[in-house]
């Protein structure tokens, strides 16, 4: 399917590693060009080398914190010096906190809202005026199934990804009939460092009998347990339909948070 991408630009946020990365380069392997935004700059410089020695796309990278409200503007500044103008944005920054109610901080609260909420609000907001100008835009961010069925063991993320899927939607009825539209990706289990640096642990404590596994065996076990299709979700999984959702084949699909999570409403 040609998703008449080419010559696109696009903004995406924890471009470095994950699904960050696996968007970038289903992306670029249409054409379009990236900015690629993570904390870590010297990785990111080799990530974005990467992107475009592979696909002969324009790759930058622009490295910074999410948790600053001032990034967002910096980057759209940097994007539209150097190509003239942002098409498409993806939040994906962020990553899962385990915890309760009762056993999370409020520095967990504020940190995971700054990094996960917070900057996708200031992101959309920094895009939406040159969507306008144009007419056109499409906008993805990366949720949780855990904002439709909350886990009580993720207290934190899936508050925040509810808040998320929420802002998605009044953001597309507020710009749909300006050509732009916006949608998230409720993910479940997807096999990333981030997953196994900040869930396994937890899978860990909770199931001692299985303490001396390896993590792809908790992975591999997870997967047959907890998701109907028998896997965790890969990266590239992600990518496929963030790229559908960016591109100009879709016409018709926002305001929307589609569940990729293998028919599982819990992983853990």
């Amino acid at each position: 399917m040609d998703l008449k991408l080419t010559g696109k630009v696009a903004l995406v946020t924890g471009a470095r590693t994950g699904i960050g990365f696996s968007i970038c380069e289903e992306l670029a392997a249409n054409g379009v060009h990236v900015v690629m935004v993570s904390r870590q700059e010297p990785e990111l410089i080799l990530a974005a080398k990467k992107i475009a020695d592979k696909y002969g796309v324009s790759a930058l990278p622009v490295a910074g914190d999410v948790t600053d409200p001032g990034l967002p503007s910096r980057v759209v500044e940097q994007a539209e010096k150097g190509f003239g103008h942002v098409d498409l944005l993806v939040n994906n920054a962020g990553k899962a906190h385990t915890g309760t109610l009762l056993t999370t901080t409020e520095e967990d609260w504020q940190l995971m809202t700054e990094t996960k909420f917070s900057a996708m609000r200031r992101f959309c907001k920094a895009v939406l005026p040159g969507m306008q100008r144009r007419n056109w835009g499409r906008i993805v961010t990366i949720s949780s199934i855990g904002g439709i069925y909350p886990n009580p063991q993720l207290t934190v993320s899936h508050a925040l990804s509810a808040a998320i899927n929420n802002l998605t939607r009044s953001l597309a009825l507020s710009v749909a009939a300006e050509g732009i539209l916006v949608n998230a990706i409720g993910v479940g289990a997807v096999a990333t460092d981030n997953w196994a640096q900040n869930m396994l642990p937890n899978v860990r404590h909770r199931r001692p009998e299985l303490a001396d596994k390896t993590d792809d065996y908790f992975m591999a076990l997870l997967g047959k347990e907890k998701t109907p299709v028998g896997r965790f979700g890969l990266p590239e999984d992600i990518a496929a339909i963030a790229a559908f959702l960016l591109s100009e084949r879709n016409q018709f699909v926002t305001g929307q948070t589609i569940e990729a999570s293998g028919g599982a409403d819990r992983f853990m």
